[in-house]
């Protein structure tokens, strides 16, 4: 018991360290290089915390469990809307630019509704991996094509580093920060086994819990430096490599079929939270996701979490 408590500790303190270094890095690289920081939230930060979802969906294609790939891509988007979203606005409300919402959210929903149609005959082909793929291409290409009609953020509090040291932070930063969370959810896992708590209460809850971490601590940890951008590029980023890269891995592998729930259930759950987002970005102006939506974001989680349990018990 004395090691995975350790493990949990370490890996906590870790992962807020790692997260605090990783978005000072993120930040000051999009300074140096004239980037915007919501594109290389949409991009870097968002395809680095996702890099541990496409590494768990190639190792189950390749060892023929390419459901587990489908459900784990879904349950990500899930969790990084409702969970790590919710999480964020609670502890520090986020503002959202018009701009995000005519242009990036929509690719969001646009990749989303996709996905949907790739899984509508519960089977996910070669044919959908591409589709999902090149979906991926086309929004990565207009990110950058949105990137240069953007007027230069002055909002933003951007940290002063050399472009090498920014850089050393980033990949540094980025490397902690996953390697604590695998630490920190393996602690947990073990616990809950000595203590008796089933397999699937670990898989609903922990280790679900646990594959948002670096969305979860670079989210945050963004939102309270006033790296809005950033933080909100994370979350748009994350869930559309999660479908147009993590989702097409079994396709592009091994094409498998998928369980009617995987449809019905959980792809239809993540289209309500997007939905939900969409909603919380349009209903007010100035758009912002207050602390209020950030709860009811966040209670939706935990009524899915209820529902699998219901539903496997």
């Amino acid at each position: 018991m004395l090691y995975p408590i350790l493990a949990i500790l370490g890996g906590l303190i870790v992962l807020v360290w790692s997260a605090d270094r990783f978005v000072n890095g993120a930040a000051a690289t999009a300074k140096n290089f004239g980037m915007s920081p919501l594109l290389i939230g949409l991009t870097i930060v968002s395809f680095g915390t996702s890099a541990p979802e496409m590494l768990v969906s190639f190792m189950a294609s390749i060892n023929d469990s390419g459901s587990l790939a489908v459900g784990n891509a879904i349950g990500s988007n899930i969790a990084n809307i409702a969970l790590v979203l919710g999480i964020t606005a609670m502890i520090a409300p986020m503002p959202v630019k018009s701009g995000v919402i005519k242009k990036e959210i929509p690719l969001l929903v646009g990749i989303t509704l996709l996905a949907g149609y790739c899984l509508w005959d519960l089977t996910l082909s070669l044919s959908d991996g591409i589709i999902l793929f090149v979906g991926l291409i086309v929004c990565l290409y207009l990110f950058a094509k949105y990137q240069q009609e953007e007027e230069g953020s002055d909002d933003e509090e951007i940290p002063e580093l050399t472009t090498s040291k920014a850089i050393f932070w980033l990949l540094i930063g980025l490397a902690l920060l996953i390697a604590s969370s695998r630490l920190l959810v393996w602690g947990a896992v073990e616990i809950a086994t000595i203590m008796g708590v089933s397999e699937l209460i670990i898989g609903l809850t922990i280790v679900a819990i646990g594959t948002s971490l670096p969305e979860l601590a670079a989210t945050v940890a963004s939102a309270l430096k006033k790296q809005h951008d950033i933080a909100l590029g994370n979350i748009v980023g994350s869930n559309i490599f999660n479908l147009g890269a993590v989702m097409a891995i079994p396709g592009l592998v091994s094409p498998i079929s998928i369980e009617a729930d995987a449809f019905s259930r959980d792809y239809m759950a993540m289209l309500a939270v997007t939905i939900l987002l969409v909603a919380f970005c349009l209903w007010q102006r100035p758009a912002r996701i207050s602390r209020i939506e950030g709860g009811l974001l966040t209670a939706a989680y935990a009524g899915y979490l209820y529902l699998l349990y219901t539903v496997a018990s």
